[in-house]
């Protein structure tokens, strides 16, 4: 089952590396990673995603918690919760092309940030569902290239991850 785990830290040189590796040593995957600082600048926050059962993300939530970078860790899964990522998307766009770009953009609810003579860069976000369907719903070989950010996530209602 796939958890979205979000972890409070100290914002300071190898803490993420000390994550990461927890996950490496003990054979986990993150299938995806986000960390940016809050807001205050001595703390970040990580959103990590993994799939595990609830005791391999017992186990995980448990390592976690004893990293001293570390200050608090919660499961997003266990409760409601809203998701999003963000993808930026480079879609050849010629002739004909052009309008059904524009059109599997405006289903998606994305923007066109970029135009060349040959190309669209699109901007969609979304929960990882959305965005994937976004890019099964193009030619493969229109698509020149992609990057997503990840999942970022937020307890809902009055759930929060602070100090």
């Amino acid at each position: 089952m796939k958890h979205v785990i979000s972890v409070l830290m100290e914002n300071a040189p190898g803490a993420l590396s000390r994550v990461v590796g927890l996950f490496s040593a003990r054979g986990y995957n993150i299938e995806t990673l986000t960390v940016a600082p809050t807001e205050d600048s001595t703390l970040s926050r990580l959103t990590l995603v993994t799939m595990g059962s609830d005791d391999v993300i017992e186990q995980i939530t448990k390592h976690l918690n004893r990293l001293i970078d570390v200050i608090k860790v919660v499961d997003l899964t266990e409760g409601a919760h809203l998701e999003r990522e963000l993808m930026l998307i480079k879609v050849r766009a010629v002739g004909k092309e052009r309008e059904e770009m524009k059109r599997m953009a405006d289903i998606f609810r994305g923007r066109i940030i970029d135009v060349t003579d040959k190309a669209y860069t699109i901007e969609l976000t979304g929960n990882q569902e959305k965005v994937q369907a976004f890019i099964d719903a193009l030619d493969r070989s229109a698509i020149l290239e992609t990057v997503r950010t990840g999942v970022s996530g937020i307890g809902r209602g009055e759930r929060i991850l602070k100090l």
